[in-house]
């Protein structure tokens, strides 16, 4: 018996990278997964590569609070009930610096990212409310969390992060005396193709050249996120709050870091996009 055996999640920007491979790990661990997107064709996509009635395909918005609200009905619907609601959906600005980044671009990220995880958040805590129901919330972290982490050149995705960190720990605080269980998890750093240059200064392609070494470094794939938060959906977390997980923890750098001199001397550094 898996450790979610007969728990249902929904899991939003689940077509593909992390959220797709927290979706496959928690389907492996016996629970029955709602899977989001903003695209259909995406959805119908990735539906299809799952056992037949392990998973629930739903388009929606997440900068839509209505659309929001209507996910945590049609899940509830389909399955019964919903026991843990994971806010993964994010976008990156393009990699630049402030000058001569485009509001509209930065202002989406925003709307996405933070407003996206709030209006998730205001939904399936409503929902876990009103029916009495010890839910758990898991919010997704990134750069820009951690005090003294900066997110130069993507500076919309980093200041939705830390927000997103200090908006989990405030919601654990308000519930804190319910059956809610509100938490953090940072994946570490994924190569998904988020981060992109068009038409990048020399200056803007060092900047680029820099970070993606550092990809080189610290990536890891999406695995090892889904295996935590496996365990944060799981009867490990029951009646606590606030708890904060990283993929990417002072030892894990530690052992990238020292072992990268090897990794790219035999070519073994994983450069494929989640």
């Amino acid at each position: 018996m898996g450790r979610l055996e007969n728990r249902v999640a929904v899991i939003t920007g689940s077509t593909r990278g992390i959220g797709n491979a927290i979706a496959r790990r928690f389907v492996d661990e016996g629970a029955s997964v709602v899977i989001t997107s903003s695209s259909q064709a995406n959805v119908d996509a990735a539906v299809a590569g799952f056992p037949a009635g392990s998973v629930y395909g739903y388009a929606c918005d997440v900068s839509s609070p209505e659309e929001m609200e209507r996910l945590v009905e049609a899940s509830a619907a389909r399955f019964g009930r919903i026991d843990c609601f994971i806010n993964n959906a994010g976008i990156s600005d393009p990699f630049g610096d402030v000058a001569s980044s485009d509001p509209a671009l930065w202002g989406r990220v925003i709307d996405t990212n933070l407003k996206g995880t709030y209006y998730g958040c205001r939904a399936a805590i409503g929902y876990f409310l009103r029916r009495n129901i010890p839910g758990k919330i898991i919010n997704m972290a990134g750069s820009g969390t951690d005090s003294g982490s900066n997110t130069p050149f993507i500076t919309a995705y980093g200041s939705t992060k830390a927000a997103i960190a200090r908006f989990t720990y405030a919601a654990a605080a308000e519930y804190r005396r319910t059956d809610l269980s509100v938490m953090l998890l940072h994946p570490g750093l994924v190569r998904t193709g988020m981060v992109s240059a068009e038409n990048p200064t020399p200056e803007l392609q060092r900047q680029l050249e820099t970070f993606n070494t550092v990809l080189d470094i610290f990536a890891q794939p999406p695995s090892v996120a889904a295996g935590l938060a496996v365990k944060m959906a799981s009867s490990w977390s029951d009646g606590k709050t606030g708890i904060y997980l990283s993929a990417l923890g002072v030892w894990t750098k530690k052992r990238l870091l020292l072992s990268y001199p090897f990794r790219k001397m035999t070519r073994r550094i994983d450069r494929r996009t989640y």
